[in-house]
């Protein structure tokens, strides 16, 4: 028998609109609708928060850690489902695993844990998101230089034979090291291709967004710049109708001034969405920790590498929230879109992620006032309390 229950709120935002009076309503297995509190049914149970509003469950599309743990370190199940848990107390109700440029024997582990991750039903990972290594060394980033290299045929049947395994794989790349034809090929077998850490040309980008590459990866950063003769990557990404765009917001990473110019000029339907590009620090208590044996340290919410440079993000996602309504005066409807409707939109999953009702899956957050997370559900199931 399926088990019905409802959680009420003052405040409901369904990823659109608000409602008020009304309630989560769990009536099929992971299924929610968003219902008026009188229309219930008379012997459901209701759980009724005094105080905040229920939310869409975040979705993150870039997370290399948590929890101490960093998936290139140790590729495997157990790794996912503890970086999975570090962010769900965070409202990341699902998200990509990300392994950084890594070994062809790296990349393959780490397809196999997500895969597996995924057939075990490890709760929040929605896949997987390789960052390379088919990547522009001029744009490396804290990437190690010296795994970056071109696809090779071995390297596309790998992908598409991850593909079969992995419905939502997320792969970056730059035009550099990856041929459009090989976009075409990638992004046709449903693979969700994104350009980064690439020094690509406007032309040369849009090239690549034409023959299938539908994403950007963290806008801005390692990137061929905004200019006001040659517009770059940036420009091909703000331009270009139907590219989605990750973006940090720690205010660290792209400066606040950057990222209101982005948002408002941002041509649609294609959104720019909230990544938190997160390393093994988030819900730990690390100083610093191992990149491909390079040590990064954690200091006043940034990671560096020894010669200063940003290596991953030290920043949750309901933090970036907070960034975007605080120190950017976005309206608050706008920045959860940002961190769950347009990010599950970008990757396809919007059918059952980032938005609340029409048999969406029962992942929602409870934030007080101030925006604190202070419950999560995924699947219906309580997986995170704040005392």
């Amino acid at each position: 028998m399926t088990v019905q229950v409802a959680t009420s709120a003052p405040r409901i935002f369904d990823g659109w609109t608000w409602h008020k009076g009304c309630a989560a309503y769990q009536s099929e297995g992971t299924a929610l609708e968003i219902v008026p509190v009188s229309d219930l049914p008379g012997d459901v149970p209701v759980t009724r928060l005094d105080h905040g509003m229920l939310v869409p469950g975040f979705v993150d599309l870039q997370v290399n850690g948590g929890g101490g743990v960093l998936l290139n370190d140790d590729p495997s199940v157990e790794s996912i489902q503890t970086i999975c848990t570090a962010h769900a107390r965070f409202g990341t109700t699902a998200l990509l695993p990300t392994l950084i440029t890594d070994t062809p024997e790296k990349t393959s582990q780490a397809i196999k844990a997500a895969s597996d991750a995924i057939q075990r039903g490890v709760t929040g990972c929605l896949g997987l998101h390789l960052e390379g290594p088919h990547l522009s060394r001029a744009r490396h980033g804290a990437h190690d230089p010296s795994l970056v290299r071109p696809a090779t045929h071995d390297d596309i049947e790998r992908l598409l034979a991850a593909q079969n395994a992995i419905e939502n794989l997320l792969v970056t790349v730059a035009p550099e090291s990856v041929s459009d034809d090989q976009i075409r090929v990638l992004s046709k077998a449903g693979i969700s291709i994104s350009l980064g850490h690439s020094d690509a040309n406007c032309a040369t980008a849009v090239n690549a967004m034409r023959a299938g590459a539908s994403l950007v990866t963290h806008l801005f950063n390692a990137m061929s710049p905004l200019g006001h003769r040659e517009p770059g990557m940036v420009g091909a990404a703000l331009s270009q109708p139907g590219v989605s765009a990750g973006l940090i917001a720690d205010g660290i990473h792209v400066d606040p001034a950057s990222m209101g110019v982005a948002i408002r000029g941002k041509k649609g339907p294609g959104k720019i969405f909230l990544v938190t590009d997160a390393m093994s620090t988030i819900g730990s208590e690390q100083t610093s920790f191992t990149l491909n044996g390079r040590k990064v340290y954690r200091s006043e919410g940034r990671l560096t590498l020894e010669d200063g440079t940003l290596a991953g993000a030290d920043i949750d996602m309901i933090a970036s929230i907070r960034v975007l309504v605080d120190r950017m005066g976005l309206e608050l409807d706008e920045a959860l879109r940002m961190a769950s409707l347009y990010p599950a939109e970008a990757l396809g999953a919007a059918d059952f992620h980032g938005k609340l009702g029409n048999g969406s899956r029962a992942d929602f957050v409870h934030l007080s006032d101030d925006l604190a997370v202070e419950q999560v559900w995924i699947g219906g199931a309580s997986v995170y309390e704040a005392h």
